[in-house]
């Protein structure tokens, strides 16, 4: 299965960068909480052919591959594996471990180098020999979204404030290799007021009644009335009244609109209707209301 033809990098549309140890190092005599686990090396390879790396006496750092499409193999210190697309794995450092891309279908993978002066405890807190073999994790955007995140900043640099942002991003990007959760998300009830409530809102120019109101949430009239009620207190109509009214007066505040242009855009053609209404409303008429309060 190894080939002559071996390349460590320089495929088509890769991405990576090397955090120099020595930026890290000064970083750290700044922010030593930050020591404990850091970024060296961040790394995407898009079917990456001939990709081949052999370390025979390990690596520093803890290395993790996540394979999101093809496949690739490797050797760690107990046996060959074959690395699947949504499978990953870390190999501890100072163990001697190869890995390359399939010669038929390539891997395509996202990894990382990770150190830190609490490795050796991040590796027995998550038993890091368990993840040496390949282990299935489920699809989730946000572990992409996350490495994309790390890789921006330090593209940009390797700024304090770069360095303690990624830093403080790896964390939550290892959650979802080694102790991921499902997060219960409530699914969030249809709420046939609210929605109503927005359907007037959406169709304030017209002229609504209780029955076509009711049978857009699906609900008989009584039923939708007395639930209307329970939460607003008004019966259907006086409370899209309301709402005309109120827009009636955003519209006088605003605008130069004539008050018989403001009852058209309300669903009133009749303006002594409208400004009758307004008045018991508001108090005022519309040219009262405009003058006395909008001047105010």
């Amino acid at each position: 299965m190894i080939r002559n033809f071996k390349l460590k990098d320089g495929f088509s549309g890769e991405l990576q960068i090397n955090v120099p140890r020595e930026i890290v190092i000064n970083h750290l005599r700044k922010r030593q909480f930050l020591g404990n686990l850091f970024i060296t090396h961040i790394g995407f390879f898009p079917k990456a052919r001939f990709h081949f790396r052999e370390r025979p006496f390990g690596c520093a750092d803890n290395i993790l591959v996540y394979c999101v499409d093809g496949k690739g193999h490797y050797r760690s210190k107990t046996a060959e594996h074959t690395l699947l697309p949504e499978h990953f794995f870390i190999l501890p450092p100072g163990e001697s471990h190869m890995y390359q891309a399939d010669i038929r279908t390539p891997w395509t993978i996202y990894w990382l180098h990770f150190s830190g002066n609490m490795l050796k405890a991040f590796n027995h807190l998550i038993k890091v020999d368990d993840f040496t073999t390949p282990t299935k994790i489920k699809k989730d955007k946000r572990i992409i979204e996350q490495w994309s995140d790390i890789y921006s900043v330090l593209s940009t640099g390797f700024s304090d404030q770069n360095l303690t942002y990624a830093t403080l991003c790896l964390y939550k990007l290892l959650t979802f290799f080694v102790c991921p959760i499902d997060i219960y998300t409530p699914v969030i009830k249809k709420d046939p007021i609210n929605d109503s409530i927005a359907y007037m809102k959406a169709h304030i120019d017209q002229q609504l009644t209780v029955q076509e109101l009711a049978g857009k949430q699906q609900l008989s009239g009584s039923h939708y009335m007395m639930l209307f009620k329970n939460k607003t207190g008004s019966s259907p109509i006086d409370y899209f009244i309301r709402l005309k009214m109120q827009y009636a007066c955003q519209l006088l505040m605003q605008s130069g609109f004539k008050i018989g242009d403001i009852a058209a855009k309300i669903g009133y053609y009749d303006v002594f209707y409208f400004s009758r209404l307004f008045k018991k409303t508001t108090g005022y008429s519309p040219s009262e209301y405009r003058e006395r309060v909008c001047t105010n």
